[in-house]
């Protein structure tokens, strides 16, 4: 990643200015772009609002005393949206008393200079702002790419452990998803995203025939009904030392309790189509309960779990891909050590881990494996065929 020095001298920054004297506007535009920065000047804030929609700003200098809209209505209004809302504004204005310039912050407002300015001080405080802005920009990707690096460890983490974990909770990330973009609610479903594809994580510490009985609702020992009711907890627990995922852990703790609607219902539709129901008669008795709110499971109308045809082929390791799953158990040539297991959908690590094997002569040299079909091909050479769902 690029310094913060060096990201000043590749890109200075996207300036606006609004400001209903001309004069004032030259002024500025011209000063700023013998900086370097690139500028966008507008004597109106409704043009402004609608310019920096078109192409987010790093940083506005705003006037207050405009016609038709204020400065402070700008700003607040900048604030309101959403894609907006982390551009600082710097208000330029004559009003100079106390309680204008706490206005100013309180409408959203980082700084505020008096008219009649001083260029310098100007060119100072921009240049600070755009630092802040920069070290901002580069503390959320950090951030954004730790969540991203420790989600995909925990997913392959499932993946090793249970292919039935794997596939049941990409089936209940797919219902999630569909949840929230038939409501429009693509806002928080991020949130919701991530907590269905990690609800499951806390049953890797269950025995699978423990797992299978309790998700589909089987009859359990006392011993196995606490171990099932724990995984909620489990998980939460392994998820709170991850910054910014409070939330999801807290939808996550919550999964088996009915006020946690979309999860709940995303869970109990797909234990019902895993149990053996048709789609849609599993909503139909989910409609029935009226546990749940209807706009929900009218998102859910036409839901069907994503069908991947696929042949199965007896392949040589070397010829692996990403994607393939493994259709029977690979054990090593002695039969004392399971490498992978049936059900495993193979990334770079898996395929790593069975070259090894292959290379000390430890596995066998064919694999049996379900390859996805391109859309359109007959298949006739396959020896059989199957669904991945």
């Amino acid at each position: 990643m690029p310094t913060l020095t060096e990201m000043s001298s590749i890109a200075p920054g996207n300036i606006m200015i609004v400001d209903d004297n001309p004069t004032n506007l030259s002024l500025l535009e011209d000063m700023l772009r013998q900086d370097g920065y690139d500028v966008r000047a507008f004597p109106r804030g409704r043009l402004a609002l609608a310019a920096a929609e078109e192409e987010a700003p790093d940083l506005i200098l705003l006037d207050i005393n405009m016609p038709e809209m204020n400065g402070y209505e700008v700003c607040q209004r900048l604030k309101a949206n959403e894609t907006l809302a982390g551009v600082p504004v710097m208000f330029l204005s004559a009003l100079n008393s106390t309680e204008d310039k706490l206005r100013g912050f309180q409408a959203g407002g980082v700084d505020y200079i008096s008219k009649p300015f001083q260029f310098e001080e100007v060119r100072a405080r921009v240049e600070t702002h755009l630092k802040l802005k920069r070290a901002q920009l580069a503390e959320h990707d950090l951030l954004e790419r730790t969540l991203g690096g420790a989600v995909e460890t925990l997913w392959a983490l499932i993946q090793l452990t249970s292919p039935v974990l794997a596939v049941r909770s990409q089936s209940i990330r797919d219902i999630v998803l569909t949840i929230t973009k038939g409501m429009g609610r693509s806002k928080e479903s991020w949130q919701y995203e991530l907590a269905a594809t990690l609800c499951l994580i806390g049953c890797i510490a269950l025995p699978e025939e423990v797992f299978e009985k309790g998700y589909c609702g089987q009859d359990l020992s006392p011993d196995e009904e606490r171990m099932f009711r724990a995984h909620p907890e489990r998980a939460a627990r392994l998820l709170s030392s991850i910054p910014r995922v409070e939330a999801v852990a807290e939808l996550i703790r919550r999964q088996q309790e009915p006020g946690a609607t979309l999860l709940h219902l995303a869970l109990e539709l797909d234990r019902r189509i895993y149990c053996g129901e048709a789609p849609e008669s599993a909503l139909s008795e989910i409609r029935l309960s009226q546990q749940f709110d209807d706009r929900m499971l009218d998102a859910l109308e036409g839901y069907a779990p994503t069908q991947v045809e696929c042949e199965v082929r007896q392949i040589p390791i070397r010829l692996l891909r990403a994607g393939m799953v493994i259709e029977r158990d690979i054990s090593t040539t002695e039969g004392n050590l399971l490498i992978l297991k049936k059900g495993t959908v193979l990334n770079d690590l898996w395929i790593e881990r069975l070259e090894n094997f292959a290379n000390a002569r430890s596995v066998p040299e064919l694999v049996s494996a379900r390859i996805p079909r391109p859309a359109g091909q007959t298949g006739r050479s396959a020896p059989q065929q199957g669904k991945i769902t």
